[in-house]
């Protein structure tokens, strides 16, 4: 995607920086530079207008071999594209291609209006469904990512799809492995470059404007472990590419370095997903599990699924309070206004913007994951409007008096926020401790 609207002024027009890596099995974040800082998401969009075509085939409202109409809209959109004129006609299954390889913004727009209409509808319905996958610092004006002031996402969120892509949708998740596609006789390569370069590379999409910068997201699974790392605000494409390579080297060491094995599913998005539901834990009683009724053009989109409640009761082995000192919450370094530059790519200081949601609380720890795991997401249920917004979280430690225990914790707060739900929860007799944000760095 190259082009840019006159609507967007030089002074907005000037990248920032921002980054994130995240352990897709546990939720732990390796690395986080402004990670919820609003950017111009740029082609990254298309990753939601794909969730939504691969709701709509779930549905039953599409299928791959239907053909969808192209409009005089659609067919007049700028670069990229593959060149649909008005009246021809292309089937989903190529339409899911031209936007992973080509990044084709006519073929954005076939979509959604297919799906909703009109681009604009679609766009609300994407931002709602948005909303209800965690992605509170999101918001969408088309489907395409072409310059809009009001389209802005961050890296976390950005994370947050790409593992909703993979959780919710994983028989058309490996449509963001092809690296290339033929459609009328001409051979679209694939601007993920990642894909042929870095081992274990599966997906999943690029993004530009030059408001933007290059953006990236990338998907890696090695011995496995599975990392997702965001990248906004490149220089150049291939410096982005060589800076994402950088962070995913760094992610893989680090979790080796932890020595900690891969953690088991279980039901849910967790913890990159934070749906209110309501488990067993001590007296509180659960709720029967809802079916998610969210639609493509229901702009009242429903929470995800709730997951089954567990047969046994989970016990607790140690109050979040009580826990040895070396796992307790750790004190920033340094200010969380201050940013730190990486690798020579621009990460200027914003002002109120690099105030992060990097706060959390802490309900309890565990000696198995799916009890820790049960304990944040009834926790979350029993104040969720404190909790609005939080992420489901599992920390692995394994401690030299009481082996290896889960810490039970809901991220993704402000410090406000987080302070508010303790005293919440504390209110309702379940214990709480404050998480405090780790110091980020570049490794």
């Amino acid at each position: 995607m190259t082009a840019v609207w006159a609507g967007l002024s030089s002074e907005s027009a000037q990248a920032r920086y921002a980054s994130i890596v995240v352990d897709a099995d546990t939720g732990q974040v390796l690395h986080a530079v402004n990670a919820d800082t609003r950017n111009y998401p740029a082609s990254l969009t298309k990753m939601m207008t794909l969730y939504m075509v691969f709701d709509a085939l779930e549905k039953g409202k599409l299928t791959l071999d239907q053909q969808l109409a192209v409009s005089k809209r659609a067919a007049g959109m700028p670069p990229s594209k593959i060149g649909l004129k008005r009246g021809e006609t292309i089937s989903v299954r190529n339409a899911i291609l031209a936007l992973v390889t080509k990044s084709a913004n006519d073929v954005a727009v076939v979509v959604a209006e297919a799906l909703a209409g009109k681009e604009t509808t679609f766009a609300q319905v994407m931002t709602k469904r948005a909303r209800a996958l965690g992605m509170s610092r999101t918001t969408f004006r088309n489907a395409s990512g072409l310059p809009n002031r009001g389209q802005k996402s961050t890296a976390r969120d950005m994370s947050r799809l790409a593992k909703a892509l993979m959780t919710d949708f994983p028989q058309h998740y490996q449509f963001f492995a092809v690296s290339k596609f033929t459609y009328k006789g001409r051979t679209y390569r694939s601007h993920n470059k990642l894909l042929r370069s870095y081992k274990g590379t599966d997906g999943i999409k690029t993004g530009y404007i030059r408001a933007s910068g290059f953006n990236l997201v990338s998907s890696v699974e090695r011995e496995n472990r599975r990392i997702i790392a965001v990248v906004f605000g490149g220089k150049t494409s291939k410096s982005r590419d060589r800076h994402m390579v950088k962070l995913l080297d760094r992610g893989f060491k680090k979790i080796a370095s932890q020595g900690v094995k891969k953690i088991p599913q279980v039901p849910g998005r967790n913890p990159f997903q934070a749906p209110a539901v309501t488990l067993q834990i001590a007296a509180v009683q659960p709720a029967a599990p809802q079916q998610s009724t969210g639609q493509p053009v229901d702009l009242t989109v429903a929470e995800a699924p709730k997951a089954e409640t567990p047969q046994t009761e989970p016990k607790a082995i140690e109050t979040a309070a009580a826990l040895p000192k070396q796992v307790r919450p750790v004190k920033p370094l340094m200010p969380s206004s201050q940013v730190a530059a990486v690798d020579g790519l621009e990460t200027p200081i914003q002002g109120g913007e690099t105030l992060t949601n990097d706060w959390g609380v802490q309900v309890g720890a565990f000696s198995r994951f799916s009890a820790a795991h049960s304990s944040a997401r009834s926790a979350l249920a029993e104040a969720p409007v404190p909790l609005r917004g939080a992420k489901v979280a599992v920390r692995r430690v394994d401690s030299t008096s009481l082996g290896t225990i889960y810490r039970s914790q809901l991220t993704g707060l402000y410090e406000k926020q987080a302070r508010d739900a303790c005293a919440a929860l504390k209110a309702i007799d379940i214990g709480c401790v404050l998480v405090q944000p780790e110091a980020q760095g570049s490794n």
